[in-house]
């Protein structure tokens, strides 16, 4: 089973993930592309360097989703394919960052490699406003965040919702947690668990009456 957090910077993604780990013994599976070989080249060159940079971390994130298909364990993984291109690469685009052209080839290799490969079990989406992040942000005190715009933040909380609303076709829980504090309260993490627990519960009777309906 494949079950993906999913949420703008600050959101409470990987600290879900990983006490989510601790509670059911799954396997995590984290952001795995924070090395990027162009990374230094689209600092200094963004229109040059964007589609380099986005295309390496497609391909990281499609063999991530690779290699989950063929594991036998539930994984539970921080960020999915379909954030990176909807969300961070549609946005490098709209900034002026990547060429159309680029853009739509970007696009055409993407929708190439979902033909061959499956979409989560489960999206958990972690809807949070911008001044919730902000908190989280300044508090977990990551320095090369501490200057992030607003309205980038912003942005990415539109795009979020446009994703989550109008482009994303699998199943989908969806999580306010603004006022959660689901790291340091019992019951905020319990009231998580329950809906996560209701949603794989769905997912095995409904799995259970398709293998019951062939003949």
């Amino acid at each position: 089973m494949h079950i993906v957090i999913a949420g703008n910077i600050g959101s409470g993604k990987t600290t879900l993930t990983q006490m989510l780990v601790r509670h059911y013994g799954w396997e995590a599976r984290m952001e795995s592309v924070q090395y990027n070989p162009y990374l230094e080249d689209y600092y200094n060159d963004m229109k040059r360097w964007s589609l380099n940079l986005e295309v390496y971390f497609l391909k990281e994130r499609f063999r991530d989703l690779i290699e989950i298909d063929r594991s036998d364990k539930t994984i539970v993984q921080d960020r999915s394919i379909f954030e990176g291109v909807y969300i961070f690469t549609a946005n490098n685009h709209d900034m002026g960052n990547m060429s159309d052209r680029d853009f739509k080839t970007y696009m055409g290799l993407f929708e190439s490699m979902m033909m061959i490969a499956r979409k989560p079990d489960l999206m958990v989406y972690l809807r949070s406003s911008v001044p919730h992040l902000v908190d989280h942000i300044h508090r977990r005190g990551r320095e090369y965040e501490q200057n992030m715009q607003l309205d980038y933040l912003k942005n990415l909380n539109d795009r979020y919702e446009d994703f989550i609303n109008n482009k994303y076709k699998g199943r989908m829980l969806t999580i306010d947690v603004d006022n959660l504090d689901f790291l340091h309260s019992r019951e905020d993490f319990a009231f998580v668990i329950r809906q996560i627990d209701e949603q794989l519960s769905e997912m095995s009777n409904k799995e259970r009456t398709l293998f019951s309906a062939v003949p």
